[in-house]
């Protein structure tokens, strides 16, 4: 079966976007389907990189030159493009760091590291990815802090009435994840937020895997911290986003020291600078910044309606077809998903599944995907992952298929 477009969304005209889907791969076309662990970038990020370091570049913040002014100015403004495309209060609400694990470790380091203290707990899920459970193991084993976790059952459902269990006023924080990178499980995100809330309890979001694929709105979510990675967002690597509300803010002490996170030094002295510079110490990356700018306006420019679809559709459309090649397992497949699926094969290990795709130019991810806990829960020691993207099509899923029967060919 080949490609057919879904609703109005052109999806052969944004692949041209792509420049890396004009080669093959071992002569096959490629088909990429591991967005979950770094998305292809567009020939606008692409462009607006390039133009950075070829026509633009010096250091931001200050220089009253004009290559200065025109760097700060463009950075700053993909802070305001953040701040418009998850609704925060305010651009000092959005801290450039170098990714989501960075965010994470900060208000580990910072909010955590002030304000909890021996016997208080933090509450994460089942299906955390490892950065959002060893900065909290580090911090429970320097402040002896209790980690407790949020089930799931054998779907991979969350199980809301049971994580409301684990509530109580010596919980502080719930650091959970908004989709799972190993599972594709969309959780109840507003009303666990609004469950912790009520038990006075602050909310940490990973929200990796769900920026990607839907809109979200801190100011209609009410999370306390949301953290997130240019790169699966079709940008750059090495920029990640620290949501976080201006008075959590203003409250945190700084994570790191130098540069733009200074107002006045002295030897005796140093007052910090105001949010969000407070938090983003040395030379920013200030390229990744502007190319992360122009991908969130290559993903608004499509819509998030018509991605959120496209893939919605895609991941329906894929579901039916692994379930007809033999002995594939789906693993988990909880209610809500996004479009991840995780899977193995009765003849086949992961990896040797991911070698064989790799001959004919199909890209899937195999492992434990930074998630054993969620391995450990279904009593396996690693999956094959399929991950969608906005530029994936049917004919991509009809590919991955035929690789599967051909694994099936090749061990029987």
């Amino acid at each position: 079966m080949t490609s057919q477009p879904l609703s109005n969304y052109n999806v052969d005209e944004i692949r041209n976007d792509f420049p890396i889907f004009k080669q093959e791969i071992y002569g096959k076309p490629l088909t990429f389907l591991d967005s979950g662990a770094s998305a292809q970038k567009p020939q606008q990020v692409l462009d607006a990189i390039q133009k950075c370091y070829a026509e633009e570049y010096a250091n931001i913040h200050r220089g009253v030159y004009y290559l200065s002014q025109v760097g700060t100015q463009k950075y700053e403004d993909a802070r305001e493009k953040v701040q418009k495309f998850i609704n925060a209060r305010s651009h000092k609400e959005i801290i450039f760091l170098r990714g989501a694990t960075e965010a994470i470790n900060l208000v580990a380091q910072t909010w955590g590291r002030k304000y909890l203290t021996t016997g208080d707990e933090v509450v994460l899920s089942r299906m955390e990815h490892h950065s959002n459970i060893v900065p909290w193991q580090m911090l429970r084993d320097e402040k002896d802090i209790i980690i407790t976790v949020a089930p799931i059952d054998d779907k991979a459902n969350f199980l809301f009435e049971e994580f409301e269990k684990l509530l109580n006023e010596k919980v502080k924080l719930v650091a959970i994840t908004h989709i799972s990178n190993a599972l594709g499980t969309i959780t109840p995100i507003k009303k666990i937020i609004a469950a912790a809330h009520r038990v006075g309890a602050k909310v940490l979001v990973d929200g990796c895997q769900a920026v990607p694929h839907m809109r979200v709105d801190m100011q209609d979510l009410d999370a306390d911290f949301y953290v997130f990675s240019g790169h699966k967002l079709y940008g750059p690597t090495g920029v990640g986003v620290l949501y976080a509300k201006e008075e959590l803010l203003n409250a945190m002490p700084p994570y790191q020291g130098g540069g733009d996170m200074i107002r006045s030094v002295t030897f005796e002295e140093t007052i910090y600078n105001d949010l969000p510079h407070k938090f983003e110490a040395g030379t920013p990356h200030i390229a990744g910044g502007i190319g992360f700018g122009a991908a969130l306006d290559y993903v608004e420019n499509l819509g998030f309606e018509n991605i959120a679809r496209h893939e919605d559709q895609l991941l329906a459309y894929a579901l039916e077809k692994i379930q007809d090649v033999k002995g594939v397992h789906i693993v988990g497949q909880a209610d809500h998903m996004a479009g991840i699926i995780s899977f193995t094969m009765d003849l086949a290990h992961p990896h040797d599944i991911g070698t064989i795709l790799d001959q004919d130019g199909i890209c899937i991810r195999t492992g434990h995907h930074c998630a054993q806990p969620v391995m450990d829960f279904f009593d396996i020691p690693s999956t094959a992952r399929l991950s969608l993207g906005l530029y994936n099509t049917r004919q991509d899923i009809d590919r991955f298929v035929e690789g599967l029967n051909k694994v099936n060919r090749i061990f029987s």
